[in-house]
């Protein structure tokens, strides 16, 4: 029992006994008066005795020696939207303990972790359970996550004129495409690409007038370049599907096999297709960069996600230098000629590019959790300035 505890326990146990004393002599029919002698006395004997009980268990717990409870070090947490992008990591990475964390998604309430310290998360998808998973993980005494390495592993829709289906893409920019001001295309003035501008705007090209402060984050430059320069020459795993709706893009690299890249991801919850709305990606990608920036996947949870870690970051508890993007193309944001966006949007399932996507997150990150692991003691200083 823990003092908080023997505290309450004196309120809420004495409290419960002394009014039961009076229900006792009340429906015994005593007089009013016996009854409030009695139960005067009773109140004071009855009080003395429930400190004397629930104060030596207090004097108990202050005397007894507490047992430490220490967190567990993790060198890499690799954080998933949902299950099957967790399973590529736990089908090859185990044997695993499972650790429950109070506060994550109900659907996936626990952490894996194996014998080289690294874990695995599944937030659940969207925003919302993103940032919450997130903030419960890092919140939580369970782990020590200061030198930790958090490699965020999810599919994506893919821009087909920067990658394919099943290309993994390192991320050095998070961009937000949620924070903006929407009209319905049809109703847009005629000179405007799309019926997206910014907060505040008056025109497409002009920037926000509101900062929400989460609309763009820079990722480190040094650990996204040497994810890609370890992984870039990894086979990657391919499908007949695949290859069969890469065929019907006329264009590179739609068309051809899967690589690695280096190119940008964009943020929001909804799910969207088309070339008007891909188009404003691009423009939105590179405004909200200065030009540096390049789209090329598509998804719903890396600004939360980076967000929360931010918000522990401030508190001490991670090191916002240490989390890397990788997205892998499952479909194409964009229609082939010939094909309706709507069409491009609800063939996400059909399109072959899930299960390769999937399976090069896996191929891709590997080398990066390797080289950590191999190399912890450098590795846990910081980012290493080069490669061995």
């Amino acid at each position: 029992m823990t003092q908080r505890e023997s505290r309450c326990d004196v309120i809420s146990c004495g409290a419960g006994r002394v009014e039961g004393e009076y229900s006792f002599h009340l429906s015994m029919n005593a007089s009013y008066r016996s009854w409030r002698l009695s139960g005067s006395f009773l109140v004071a004997i009855t009080t003395a005795a429930i400190a004397a009980t629930c104060l030596a268990p207090l004097t108990h717990a202050q005397s007894s020696p507490q047992v430490e409870v220490h967190p567990r070090e993790v060198k890499v947490m690799i954080i998933t939207m949902f299950g099957l992008e967790a399973k590529v990591w736990l089908d090859h990475l185990g044997p695993w303990d499972t650790i429950t964390v109070p506060g994550l998604s109900p659907d996936y309430p626990d952490i894996h972790c194996n014998r080289q310290s690294v874990c695995v998360m599944t937030t659940d998808m969207g925003h919302a359970n993103a940032a919450a998973s997130i903030m419960a993980l890092t919140f939580s005494e369970v782990f020590d996550l200061r030198k930790t390495y958090f490699l965020i592993s999810g599919i994506a829709g893919i821009d087909p004129m920067q990658g394919t289906l099943g290309s993994p893409a390192w991320a050095k920019y998070l961009v937000d495409f949620g924070l903006q001001w929407e009209i319905d295309s049809r109703e847009k003035p005629a000179e405007w690409p799309s019926g997206f501008i910014a907060i505040g705007a008056t025109r497409p090209e002009d920037p926000s007038k509101f900062q929400y402060r989460t609309e763009v984050f820079e990722l480190n430059a040094r650990l996204a370049d040497t994810a890609f320069a370890l992984s870039k020459d990894v086979p990657l795993a391919d499908s007949p599907e695949a290859k069969a709706t890469r065929a019907q893009y006329t264009f590179a690299p739609a068309n051809q096999s899967p690589r690695v890249l280096q190119c940008d991801t964009l943020s929001g919850d909804t799910w969207w297709a088309g070339n008007l709305i891909g188009e404003r990606a691009r423009a939105w990608t590179k405004q909200l960069t200065h030009g540096k920036g390049t789209y090329c996947t598509t998804q719903q949870e890396d600004n939360a996600t980076y967000v929360a870690l931010l918000r522990a970051a401030s508190a001490g508890r991670v090191d916002p230098n240490r989390v890397a993007v990788l997205r892998a193309g499952s479909d194409f944001d964009r229609p082939h000629e010939g094909q309706s966006a709507f069409e491009s949007l609800s063939s996400f399932e059909t399109a072959g590019g899930v299960a390769p996507a999937i399976e090069n997150l896996y191929r891709a990150g590997l080398p990066l959790i390797t080289h950590i692991n191999e190399n912890w003691e450098k590795w846990r200083v910081g980012v290493p300035e080069r490669l061995p």
